[in-house]
């Protein structure tokens, strides 16, 4: 438990923050974090923590970046994770660029669920916001479908001016496939870029946009997963939506059960605030004291604040891609 009675038992790596795209609310302009790699966890180190967290009650393990999928052992880290006793879930985040390859891999090497990153379907748009490939993206998604996760979501970052017209065929286009879209609440995550405060789309006007085409209610039958979200069905087409407002939802951190480990080693108790727990140290400095690791998360249990601070000039220390998604 942490100091107010939330149940931590999720536990989101960032297995690396280099990326294959460039996604404009996501990595500033010329960040190159990744050039301390001696800083960044092996696969070894990586097992080490979900074991100890393990021990400690963690039982929902996701591997997040960056793009987790740039790292060639990365079947192996799941592999490796999901043969843990006490794990019970294990997901991954993705921008999908490599899923065609590596869906099936991923899938037999334990991986239960997947989230990909979709945020428009116009192909222009999509190389202009990630700099990536909307075909090479569709590919992924095609493959996490065939390939018999027990769940496939699709996650699209609302921004004003940009994509505020792509929640209706984006909603339609995972209907199709059977996975549900989450919109998510655009967060202070990424300064000195171009995208900013007035890219900002709350949730609840998309909501408000998707019930004045399809109205909706809602999913009581749909599972709440592990995450903030919140879903609803559009009421004729029986399309599954979920709603992540970080932002602007008042009780948004009240059921919050998660820490995130960074790539090079920090456990981060809240996404929206800068306190960080150094587990490289209890790693590298005490590699035979079995108690250091315990110890250092437990810490961070402790340190987890009651809210986040992004409606208070939240003044950004580490860009997203560099805390994990």
């Amino acid at each position: 438990m942490d100091p107010f009675g939330r149940h931590i038992d999720y536990l989101r790596i960032s297995v690396t923050d280099r990326c294959n795209e460039r996604c404009l609310y996501c990595m500033p302009e010329g960040y190159k974090g990744w050039a301390q790699r001696a800083d960044h966890l092996t696969a070894d180190e990586i097992v080490r923590i979900v074991a100890a967290s393990t021990c400690l009650g963690f039982r929902k393990f996701r591997l997040t970046g960056g793009e987790p999928l740039v790292r060639a052992d990365i079947v192996e880290i799941a592999r490796r994770i999901w043969d843990l006793p006490g794990v019970q879930t294990l997901g991954l985040s993705t921008n999908g660029l490599r899923l065609a390859d590596l869906a099936l891999p991923l899938k037999q090497a334990g991986v239960r669920s997947i989230n990909i990153s979709l945020d428009t379907l116009d192909g222009t748009a999509y190389r202009q916001l990630t700099g990536g490939s909307l075909v090479a993206a569709l590919a992924g998604i095609h493959a996490a479908a065939a390939a018999g996760f027990e769940c496939v979501k699709l996650n699209c970052v609302l921004l004003r001016g940009i994509n505020e017209h792509q929640i209706i065929p984006l909603v339609e286009f995972g209907s199709a496939l059977g996975m549900p879209v989450r919109f998510i609440e655009l967060m202070p995550l990424a300064p000195g870029g171009p995208i900013d405060n007035r890219h900002f789309f709350p949730v609840a006007e998309a909501m408000a946009r998707l019930a004045a085409h399809d109205p909706l209610d809602a999913a009581h039958d749909k599972p709440a997963g592990h995450g903030p979200a919140r879903y609803f069905r559009l009421r004729r087409s029986g399309a599954v939506v979920g709603f992540i407002g970080a932002v602007t939802c008042a009780d948004f951190c009240e059921t919050c059960n998660k820490l995130r480990l960074t790539a090079d080693g920090k456990l981060r108790p809240c996404l929206g605030r800068h306190g960080e727990i150094d587990l490289l140290d209890a790693l590298r400095s005490h590699p035979n004291t079995a108690s250091a690791l315990p110890d250092a998360i437990h810490q961070a249990v402790a340190n987890k604040p009651e809210n986040h601070a992004f409606a208070d000039d939240f003044a950004v220390k580490r860009p997203m891609i560099a805390i994990g998604g």
